[in-house]
């Protein structure tokens, strides 16, 4: 297997959530991202957009930790939207809108909008602001419980200590659709920061992690929801297994086309039709 099908940090190899995700959807996709890493042919306006609100929530969950005030809303829309006209103007390739949002001006005003239904409606009252985009990486290990020479990395959007002193992982995400309690409890994402953050000491090894998923809602009138879950050992335990599935995948050159909602936008259209 080639090194640059796995990021490589500091001369050692990670498999990350955003390759397992990828591979577990379309493994073509992961084999033109990761293997080839071959040039998009065009870029979808989700990506941009997801990018800038999570650098307004990081910088809203930075002030909160390093003075214990926010920065003013402006400030935030104004991050948002001289960061998202920058990345979509400097594209190389066509940007891909979507119908909620046609083009770069209604892009601009849903952003600013589901900036503002957070500032007015997130609750931090009983949670300290513990961690906010925290890097981490920890050991894979196989279905016999025996160390890969893989790492997994990941990113942790925020954790926060609540009154009696349990962490509390966070996700942030934005969605049209409300989220189901299925989709909460098996969000693959959230069992990985569970998983990074017991294998990192955070949490007991056989100890519950206590997760959150904090969602913008793309409304009409935007609003924000919380959905809280945990994951246990035995779940932690399904995704090592899954992980080095998905490495062996990689390892014995498994790739071949999944048609479902990622198609869309997808940014390696041309290159599947003519796989």
């Amino acid at each position: 297997m080639k090194p640059q099908a796995l990021q490589q940090i500091q001369e050692e190899l990670y498999l990350s959530y955003s390759q397992i995700f990828t591979y577990l959807n379309c493994s073509l996709k992961y084999h033109f991202q990761y293997l080839e890493q071959r040039p998009i042919e065009r870029l979808s306006s989700a990506l941009p957009f997801g990018k800038m609100i999570h650098s307004v929530l990081e910088t809203y969950y930075r002030g909160i930790k390093d003075t214990g005030e926010p920065p003013v809303l402006e400030k935030l829309t104004t991050l948002f939207e001289e960061g998202l006209i920058q990345q979509i103007t400097n594209s190389s390739v066509p940007v891909i809108y979507k119908k909620e949002a046609p083009g770069l001006s209604s892009l601009i005003d849903m952003g600013c909008a589901l900036i503002e239904a957070f500032y007015n409606n997130v609750d931090l009252t009983g949670y300290e602001v513990v961690h906010i985009e925290l890097p981490l990486s920890a050991p894979l290990y196989d279905e016999h419980g025996q160390p890969l020479d893989i790492k997994i990395f990941g990113i942790l959007d925020l954790i926060l200590k609540d009154s009696t002193g349990n962490l509390i992982v966070v996700d942030n995400k934005t969605s049209k659709q409300k989220k189901s309690k299925t989709a909460v409890d098996e969000d693959l994402q959230l069992t990985t920061y569970s998983y990074l953050l017991a294998a990192s000491g955070y949490a007991f090894p056989q100890a519950k992690v206590q997760c959150r998923m904090d969602v913008l809602r793309k409304l009409k009138n935007p609003i924000m929801e919380y959905y809280s879950t945990s994951r246990n050992a035995e779940d932690r335990k399904f995704f090592a297994k899954l992980a080095s599935q998905v490495l062996k995948g990689i390892e014995n050159r498994v790739f071949m086309p999944s048609s479902g909602w990622l198609c869309s936008d997808c940014q390696y259209k041309e290159a599947c039709k003519s796989w």
